[in-house]
């Protein structure tokens, strides 16, 4: 029997992750059917759709990268007074930046590689940034995710080459950490468990991340016990700082023993060879448990207002 509360999935978009989205949001609607009413709506502007019916609609906003994913849908929502999946405004603006977040995991005294920051509009001199972090270098916009505009450099030559690919936006320059990439999925704030990647060409980019067969996934990670509780520890700890809200996903480097933090995903993918249902299964979902658990504390949250109760 389908449940009383409408879910409203968006998917889509106009930022260069759309395609991704569009697969996210057809997964999570598949799943979703058996137990609730399902409405799978494909956004092509930044605004809201119309007619949304805030008594008994929650929205799962499957939507990646610039609107949907850095606080300016959720914004609206909010404004609306509709219920949604994930994170608030405030949360997703601040994980959405990667230099904000990585400041906030600096405050938690949880590692994360040195960077600095530059507009398009004043790019450094080569020579300047390999004085202050070293020839080694990942160069990547500051809120962009599904690693659009990553840049590789080990020499001045190819850090000049990345610089003259850059023509706008905040962008992020940090030191590159060779070691062990590893991610893992939280639900309410309890991190599952840990997947390590491993791309057959060295680097993770968008190409590794939605080619089938150009990226091996290990979960549960091999990894010493303490490793693993301190990489869950970490992530809490940085959900919890970050305000995030029911589910997200955070990405790290081991090199060695010594862990670094990369960033937060609040909205993360959920197509076929995704993250976050691999880390789940980890503790024993699969993708229509996971599903209904990313939208079960929004209908909890829905459900609780319509009976006049204050939302835990």
């Amino acid at each position: 029997m389908s449940d009383p509360v409408k879910i409203l999935i968006l998917h889509g978009g106009t930022s260069k992750e759309r395609e991704v989205s569009l697969a996210s949001g057809r997964a999570v609607a598949d799943a979703l059917e058996l137990r609730h009413t399902v409405e799978l709506v494909r956004l092509d502007q930044d605004s809201l759709p119309d007619g949304i019916q805030s008594a008994d609609t929650v929205v799962f906003p499957a939507l990646h990268g610039t609107f949907g994913e850095d606080g300016q849908l959720q914004a609206l929502l909010d404004a609306a007074g509709v219920e949604y999946c994930g994170s608030g405004a405030a949360a997703s603006r601040l994980c959405m930046d990667k230099v904000a977040a990585k400041v906030v995991a600096r405050e938690q005294g949880v590692p994360t590689p040195d960077w600095m920051t530059f507009d398009a509009e004043g790019k450094p001199l080569a020579d300047d940034v390999i004085a202050q972090l070293g020839p080694s270098l990942v160069v990547k916009p500051v809120d962009q995710g599904s690693s659009v505009g990553l840049h590789f450099s080990d020499h001045r030559s190819a850090l000049g080459v990345a610089l003259s690919q850059v023509h706008r936006g905040k962008w992020l320059i940090e030191q590159r950490i060779t070691g062990r990439e590893l991610t893992v999925g939280l639900l309410e704030g309890k991190a599952m468990g840990v997947v390590e990647i491993v791309s057959s060409s060295g680097v993770y980019d968008y190409q590794a991340k939605y080619t089938p067969g150009s990226t091996e996934y290990l979960y549960p990670a091999k990894l010493k016990p303490d490793i693993k509780a301190h990489i869950q520890r970490y992530a809490e700890r940085l959900f919890a700082a970050c305000g995030c809200r029911d589910f997200a996903r955070v990405d790290f480097l081991l090199d060695g023993e010594s862990l670094y933090f990369l960033e937060i995903n609040t909205l993360p993918g959920l197509t076929t060879t995704s993250l976050l249902p691999k880390s789940a299964s980890c503790a024993g979902y699969d993708f229509e448990m996971l599903a209904e658990a990313l939208v079960a504390p929004a209908v909890k949250r829905l459900l609780s207002a319509g009976n006049g109760e204050e939302a835990p």
